[in-house]
């Protein structure tokens, strides 16, 4: 059962049918839209079955009638990672802002070795689409009167090593456990007067997806109030 195994490492699919217990959920007036929209993001959020279970635990499983939760793991890298990380490949290396600022978004390959560099400027690295050129990379930061801001996909596993001075390493989601075949990225360097930030954040798709998501099901519940 999954409660007695509650940080086991949940899926995609995992999450799929807790959106789909909600959803009918919504449908048959169990949830109002307000908890529904902060479910629904928890359960795209959730890692681990313990951070799943609590969404659905008031709702009848006849709700849905979904398949049980998996608890064989597949061995091997979810499907994604393998492709994201392509070995023997060099990538973008070097992003400088001075005076001025860098950006790195969509698709892309990082290095596995990036340096970041922002003097009375700034930078801003977005890994939630990027490609990676081995399975751990290095970002090291130099932000003097500036700032560097780095978006990753959830998964991935965050190492902050970054040192502070007047300025700071924003260490927030440094240590959080990765998914199986996720990357892993290493934040250093320093920061005077400046700052380094991490953050976590769902790729722009399926953020996207979840708004449309949102905006069709309120459409729908006027239709029926009508």
């Amino acid at each position: 059962m999954t409660e007695d195994l509650p940080e086991l490492r949940a899926s995609d699919t995992d999450r799929e049918r807790v959106a789909e217990i909600l959803r009918d959920a919504l449908a048959e007036g169990r949830l109002a839209m307000e908890e529904f929209d902060e479910r629904l993001d928890a359960a795209y959020r959730a890692r681990t079955y313990g951070e799943l279970a609590p969404l659905t635990a008031d709702l009848p499983v006849a709700a849905a009638a979904p398949a049980p939760l998996s608890l064989r793991k597949e061995s091997g890298a979810p499907a994604g990672w393998s492709e994201r990380i392509v070995s023997g490949t060099d990538g973008s290396a070097v992003g400088v802002g001075i005076m001025g600022g860098f950006q790195r978004k969509g698709r892309w390959t990082i290095g596995r070795r990036f340096t970041a560099v922002g003097v009375m400027g700034g930078g801003e690295i977005d890994l939630r689409e990027a490609n990676f050129a081995g399975p751990e990379v290095v970002i090291t930061c130099w932000a003097l009167m500036g700032g560097v801001q780095i978006m990753v996909p959830p998964g991935v596993h965050v190492d902050v090593r970054g040192l502070g001075i007047m300025g700071g390493f924003d260490a927030r989601e440094d240590g959080e456990p990765a998914e199986p075949g996720a990357p892993r990225v290493v934040v250093k360097g320093l920061a005077l007067m400046g700052g380094v930030s991490v953050e976590r954040k769902l790729p722009r798709a399926e953020r996207r997806r979840l708004k449309e998501e949102r905006r069709r099901l309120k459409e729908d519940g006027r239709k029926e109030l009508d």
